[in-house]
């Protein structure tokens, strides 16, 4: 299980200390934050955690298509990935990439039309989408539960992406290592473990709260 610090209004200075306790994977909700902060942190290779390897950046918020180039040159690793024109442009855009983009399916699982994220009946068609490209590597599925007070509630919706992720695999015919699961943060991210998550986005309970909002 991987944790990623979400430091989305948390100074550099905060990151830079979080890094050196032992965080390798951080994780910002704007592309135009993430610029100013990765340049407030110097250069990749100068930021690396105690296993002497740069940090992994994670685009964990919704990502427009206009700033897709600026996301390629900030992030190793997008979770938001939720449209067939999105996935264009990414794959359009990462052909001369050493290696290929990884990137999340987001999924809306809950329904809410204020949340990013395709219906769950469009994630196979992304997926095939995803796996057609040569520039792009499908890491798995992320979403968000609604915010509740009581973590159990979340439960449901984590589950409903475990299951849709062994769906989407077994229609596509992809490997495990293409169903990682992104889910769960500060208020639930122990529910979203037990519940089978990869990857969970923690920023409140790492960074405190601040002008935070969602974290993700």
């Amino acid at each position: 299980m991987t944790l990623v610090g979400v430091t989305k209004g948390a100074s550099a200075e905060a990151v830079r200390e979080a890094v050196r306790l032992g965080l390798d994977d951080v994780g910002e909700n704007r592309v135009q934050e993430a610029r100013a902060k990765r340049a407030a942190l110097g250069a990749r290779q100068d930021l690396q955690g105690p296993g002497r390897q740069p940090v992994r950046w994670h685009l964990i918020g919704h990502l427009q298509r206009n700033k897709a180039k600026l996301a390629l040159e900030l992030f190793d690793v997008i979770h938001s990935v939720d449209s067939w024109a999105l996935i264009e442009t990414l794959s359009r855009l990462s052909q001369t990439r050493p290696r290929p983009l990884e990137v999340l399916i987001q999924v809306n699982v809950s329904g809410e039309p204020a949340k990013f994220g395709c219906r769950p009946e469009d994630a196979t068609g992304l997926a095939r989408a995803v796996q057609r490209s040569k520039a792009l590597a499908l890491r798995g599925f992320m979403t968000l539960a609604p915010l509740c007070k009581n973590p159990e509630a979340a439960r449901p919706h984590f589950r409903r992406l475990r299951q849709l992720r062994d769906e989407v695999l077994a229609a596509c015919g992809l490997p495990p290592a293409a169903g990682q699961l992104s889910m769960g943060m500060s208020q639930d991210f122990e529910v979203a473990i037990e519940e089978g998550a990869d990857f969970v986005r923690v920023g409140t309970a790492i960074f405190g709260t601040g002008d935070r909002g969602q974290e993700t």
